[in-house]
């Protein structure tokens, strides 16, 4: 928050950094190192009317449960955040949130609060928004989860840590236009989710990237599809996206130990609507082995727990449907207040 003071000058007489390089450091290029401070990057400057959000889910080794953490700053689902857009220029960090779900055999806790700027505190390695916090340490991700959930006033309480398996080392432009970035982080992780409320804990897969952007998602798509896949050696990911305008774009990428390699998709399959007749798209090498779970439906977004064959393997992952029209649309925006709460002036509560 403050310039460093002057160290003085260098020992034995050197006067400046060695070879050619800048004292501080060079910018970080598509392809950084492979650390997970490369991926976190929590204190990155958010343009006006952009965002940048950190997603991470697991998927429990028994399949009974399943979790979703993303911390927003400009939360591109905000009703409240696309209202301050269209009177002009808006900062991000005054519309950050943490959404949180936990999925279970009894159903789900769900929560996602909306915050002003007087709830943000960020460095490079920390993140945090209200009472929930993410750290990055450079071996592990911990997430402190401490929300109110909606609409019957849960509490969500618990601890949440990936280490890494695998870590990914570049960025991917998901539009032509290259004003939207997608980095897969820890592409294969092990996640352990310690909850003190509601009283439980287990283990599984997890999966974690970053977004950022410097326009509003409904400005620049039409829709997109993504699915992430572990397999026998590593992790598939597909990434399907609709511009408003260009051609679509379609990443599909396999990460292993020895690197990252992309692979041609196999044709998309159609899977059932949702309630909310949300359309949804699954690449799979066999239309008979198919399935799908569904986790979430909205007027606009599903998430689901997805069966598909790819690369030769039959696997079980997650995925997610998103229609931009249907989120611009002003009934949806209308009913979006409901299951996003906005408390502002921070005091250290609620």
């Amino acid at each position: 928050r403050s310039a460093q003071p002057d160290p003085g000058t260098l020992s034995r007489g050197w006067q400046r950094a060695s070879g050619t390089g800048r004292a501080d450091g060079g910018d970080l290029g598509e392809t950084g190192s492979a650390s997970l401070d490369a991926g976190s990057r929590f204190s990155q400057p958010v343009p006006h009317n952009g965002y940048a959000w950190w997603y991470v889910d697991g998927l429990s080794d028994d399949g009974r449960y399943g979790l979703t953490v993303i911390a927003f700053i400009g939360s591109v689902f905000s009703p409240y955040y696309a209202r301050a857009r269209r009177r002009g220029d808006t900062d991000p960090v005054d519309y950050c949130a943490i959404n949180a779900v936990l999925y279970g055999p009894r159903g789900k806790r769900w929560a996602m609060t909306e915050r002003d700027h007087d709830a943000l505190w960020r460095s490079d390695r920390h993140l945090c928004i209200g009472r929930s916090s993410v750290t990055d340490d450079g071996n592990e991700l911990a997430m402190h989860i401490d929300e109110t959930c909606v609409p019957l006033p849960y509490s969500l309480r618990g601890t949440i840590r990936l280490r890494p398996e695998i870590l990914g080392q570049q960025d991917y432009q998901i539009d032509r236009a290259g004003r939207h970035t997608w980095r897969p982080v820890m592409p294969s992780a092990r996640i352990e989710v310690v909850m003190s409320d509601p009283d439980l804990s287990w283990t599984g897969h997890g999966y974690f990237d970053h977004n950022r952007g410097a326009a509003p998602l409904e400005d620049d798509f039409v829709r997109w599809s993504w699915a992430r896949f572990p397999l026998s050696k590593g992790n598939a990911i597909v990434y399907d996206t609709v511009p408003r305008k260009g051609e679509p774009v379609s990443l599909a990428l396999r990460h292993t130990q020895d690197g990252v390699e992309r692979f041609d998709p196999p044709a998309s399959i159609a899977l059932p609507h949702t309630a909310w007749r949300v359309s949804r798209e699954l690449r799979s090498d066999a239309a008979d082995d198919t399935t799908a779970r569904t986790l979430e439906d909205t007027p606009f977004y599903a998430r689901s727990v997805v069966t598909a064959r790819l690369l030769g393997e039959r696997a079980i992952g997650m995925h997610e449907s998103l229609s931009l029209d249907r989120f611009a649309s002003r009934w949806v925006q209308a009913m979006l207040p409901f299951r996003m709460p906005r408390r502002t002036g921070w005091k250290g509560r609620g």
